[in-house]
């Protein structure tokens, strides 16, 4: 049997169409394992999707089922401060768009800034700062990119599962290397909950093709500077891989 392209994804997308499109972070690639794969292709198999190299992301597009509903996931991103371009970060949800999805679930790992935000902590996002590049002027929103709708979703949900799930503000940095203590003071300041290095160009892209976003993070470590232990990248994926399953519980579940 020969191996699945983009054509094929397109076909099974116009038999099928996903509601949704689910982007998934760091380390957290088996949460695409809880969904019935249709289809799995990887992302050097679609025109202008790079493959992605950071450690813990799969680089691949599946085009699954969980229960009624049928969802376009990315296992794995591509990054700002992996050179690529503002508009290479947002291709994925173009191309969700262009498959027909309506909404777009983002996940990311992130560091915790605010005291209760500690490793596997969940945090639902607000609202964000964009402190990685500057957006073109067609982007700039005067109200949150976040859809109030698909955030009570997840409230409902995470309460459905007896799940403690936090709000907040996401601060996007351009990365790959971690904040300093006195840049974690500074974003506490201008109002930032949890840092990370992603979703935010992606949210913009979705939001100007008329997706509903919605985005969570999952909290794998304290910002530099709030914590006694040094940051690394294996802290980051082990952590996401120990708290993948309830993020996977939560998704489920607003899915249905």
């Amino acid at each position: 049997m020969s191996e699945p392209v983009l054509d094929d994804l397109i076909r099974m997308c116009r038999e099928r169409p996903p509601e949704t499109a689910l982007v998934l972070g760091s380390g957290l690639g088996p949460v695409a394992d809880r969904f019935v794969p249709l289809l799995c292709l990887p992302f050097s198999q679609i025109p202008g999707l790079p493959r992605t190299s950071v450690h813990g992301h799969r680089g691949q597009v599946r085009l699954a089922c969980g229960g009624d509903c049928t969802v376009l996931i990315f296992e794995g991103r591509l990054h700002f401060y992996e050179g690529h371009s503002r508009e290479t970060v947002g291709r994925m949800m173009n191309l969700a768009a262009d498959l027909g999805t309506r909404s777009a679930i983002l996940t990311n790992a992130a560091g915790g800034i605010r005291d209760d935000l500690g490793p596997g902590s969940l945090m639902l996002l607000s609202h964000h700062l964009l402190w990685n590049v500057q957006p073109p002027q067609s982007q700039v929103l005067g109200f949150s990119p976040y859809s109030e709708p698909l955030r009570e979703r997840f409230r409902l949900a995470a309460t459905g599962i007896d799940l403690t799930l936090a709000e907040g503000v996401y601060a996007a940095v351009t990365g790959p290397c971690y904040e300093t203590p006195a840049e974690i003071r500074a974003l506490r300041t201008c109002g930032a909950d949890a840092v990370g290095m992603s979703t935010t160009l992606e949210v913009l892209a979705a939001r100007e093709r008329g997706l509903e976003c919605g985005a969570i993070s999952l909290i794998t470590n304290r910002g530099a500077g709030l914590s006694d232990a040094p940051l690394h990248h294996e802290e980051v994926l082990e952590t996401a891989r120990a708290t993948s399953e309830r993020l996977g519980d939560l998704l489920v579940a607003v899915l249905k």
